[in-house]
């Protein structure tokens, strides 16, 4: 009788998610209120799977605060380029420790690609998307390594860009949750009011929209919220949200 036939090993190589379990993850939970959403996929399927990526801006509060209500466990990303508000790091520290979160993740540029790519801090001044590409982009995909899924803040109403923003995308492989993509500006003041969340400090001077200090600056009457972001320049997202083309070397 002959051997039975030798079992090869195999590694499965098939990314996490893709645009399909997005589009049925879409059609799943059309009409569930964003904090009932959360809970069944922060308590379910995406139970240690998952990290809440948190700029700590302008309405940041309201979704970190959902998803401390749920578990404080949950892994927050946040990615200090280096080129943030004094009061952003500040208000980052007081809201985490208001809301009792466990496991905050600080990234940061490699400093050898910053002493490569940009010695002398300027590049924003030049080239915003090789800074950014450099500062946020780079760290942020370290530090979503780990996960199969994350949870970001944007809203639609944000900008003319985002109108049609989906609760679920694929991004690299990985779930990408838009938990108050349909959420407006009233909804969110709503909510700050109802839980007594601080504000950011610089919300209150017209930075309604807060990024790295270089690149943020007031919002103008009747302007978009994320108006203030690159002021001057063709450019309306970081780049986190924005995959380049497979031939593109954004760095460069």
């Amino acid at each position: 009788m002959g051997e039975p036939a030798r079992q090869l090993d195999t590694i499965d190589v098939a990314p996490p998610f893709t645009t399909r379990d997005a589009a049925a993850m879409q059609i799943r939970f059309a009409g569930v209120a964003a904090q009932d959403m959360l809970r069944e996929l922060l308590t379910g399927e995406l139970a240690g799977r998952i990290a809440s990526v948190s700029s700590y801006g302008a309405e940041s509060a309201v979704l970190l605060h959902m998803v401390a209500q749920i578990d404080k466990d949950v892994p927050v990303v946040f990615t200090n380029t280096q080129k943030m508000f004094g009061e952003t790091l500040a208000y980052r520290d007081e809201l985490s420790e208001r809301l009792g979160l466990t496991d905050l993740r600080v990234f940061r540029p490699d400093p050898r690609m910053l002493a490569l790519k940009d010695a002398t801090g300027m590049r924003w001044s030049y080239d915003p998307d090789g800074c950014c590409e450099i500062r946020k982009v780079e760290p942020m995909r370290r530090a979503l390594a780990p996960f199969d899924a994350w949870i970001s803040g944007r809203k639609g109403f944000q900008a003319g860009t985002r109108t049609a923003l989906p609760r679920f995308e694929e991004d690299e492989g990985r779930l990408k949750i838009n938990p108050l993509a349909d959420w407006n500006k009233a909804q969110l003041d709503g909510y700050f009011e109802e839980h007594d969340l601080p504000r950011h400090p610089l919300e209150a001077q017209g930075y309604l929209s807060i990024g790295c200090a270089p690149c943020t600056s007031k919002v103008k009457p009747g302007e978009d919220p994320r108006a203030g972001r690159w002021r001057g320049w063709d450019k309306v997202e970081c780049g986190i949200h924005v995959s380049p083309l497979p031939t593109e070397d954004p760095i460069f």
